[in-house]
């Protein structure tokens, strides 16, 4: 036991450099080359941009020449398709949030008002997609969507319909497609928060005569918050990047910036643009939550 203890610092110093160590590797290090690749030029070769770093030798000397090329960036203002695909994803993904967390908070406030014996039944139902192909999940709602797919069918057979609604290749069919593939990420965070309700405010709220809807509102939804931003940053962020949804469900005319990322860097295999998207894109998520983190911070410590 004695030592154990000795070697308590050590072992926390490796426990912390773990993760480091990891951001290290797997983020700063990918991060390091894309922004490399970004001040350079696109070139017929393999890989297909030119060299940014270079030693010179002029007889004289021998040094390291440095060529940073800023029309990458410059092509991303300049070009409208560039910020409008931006634009468009924010707009998307901020909507598929909203559409999310208004499925999802109802959803995770039965599971946590349900008995303690259902909790882990239904809990087990919202990850049990995770198990089959993201893939195929999304290819099914095509035959769900389209013309002649089960939801016209079953509608036309209802008599509610006379026509197929054109739903496929549209950003309705954009944003069903998001929402079922990214409830969980709401649910299961929004879940965690309100498990952990005390459900003694609600009655005292009842005894007062606080109606039970104003109820929700004043204590359930403030006591949830953290789960609700937890769940709105684990949708939000990977939604604005989506590639597969908008290509499969929405057809050629959804413009998204995930999109023209992919076609940067496969069809017109410009890897120096791709990359400065992919930096301007991980720079306009980032840089916002680091922002809001602090700034929640401040707020925790002046409330203390």
């Amino acid at each position: 036991m004695h030592l154990v203890a000795s070697r308590g610092p050590s072992g926390r110093a490796l426990a912390i450099s773990l993760p480091y160590a990891w951001l290290l590797v797997f983020f700063l290090a990918p991060f390091a080359i894309v922004l490399k690749i970004s001040f350079s030029e696109a070139d017929v070769a393999i890989p297909p941009y030119t060299a940014i770093f270079g030693f010179v030798d002029d007889l004289e000397s021998l040094y390291v020449e440095i060529k940073l090329n800023l029309s990458n960036y410059v092509l991303l203002v300049e070009d409208s398709l560039y910020y409008r695909a931006y634009l468009n994803s924010l707009r998307i993904a901020a909507i598929s949030t909203a559409l999310t967390l208004a499925v999802g908070l109802p959803l995770a406030y039965a599971m946590a008002r349900a008995p303690q014996r259902w909790r882990g039944t239904l809990l087990m139902m919202v990850i049990l997609p995770f198990w089959t192909s993201f893939l195929i999940r999304v290819y099914a709602w095509i035959g769900i969507l389209k013309n002649e797919g089960l939801l016209n069918g079953f509608l036309q057979w209802l008599g509610i319909i006379n026509e197929p609604l054109a739903i496929m290749n549209f950003d309705i069919a954009v944003y069903i497609g998001i929402v079922y593939s990214y409830l969980p990420f709401m649910v299961l965070p929004l879940y965690a928060s309100l498990e952990k309700l005390d459900l003694s405010l609600l009655e005292a709220a009842a005894d007062l005569g606080c109606r039970p809807i104003k109820a929700f509102w004043v204590i359930t939804v403030p006591l949830a918050m953290p789960g609700i931003i937890a769940g709105c940053f684990l949708v939000f962020i990977p939604v604005v990047g989506e590639v597969v949804i908008p290509d499969l469900l929405g057809g050629s005319e959804t413009l998204m910036i995930g999109k023209t990322l992919w076609s940067e860097f496969f069809n017109n295999h410009d890897w120096p643009v791709a990359s400065a998207v992919a930096i301007i894109l991980l720079l306009s998520l980032v840089v916002p939550i680091v922002l809001f983190q602090r700034h929640q911070a401040a707020r925790q410590e002046a409330a203390r």
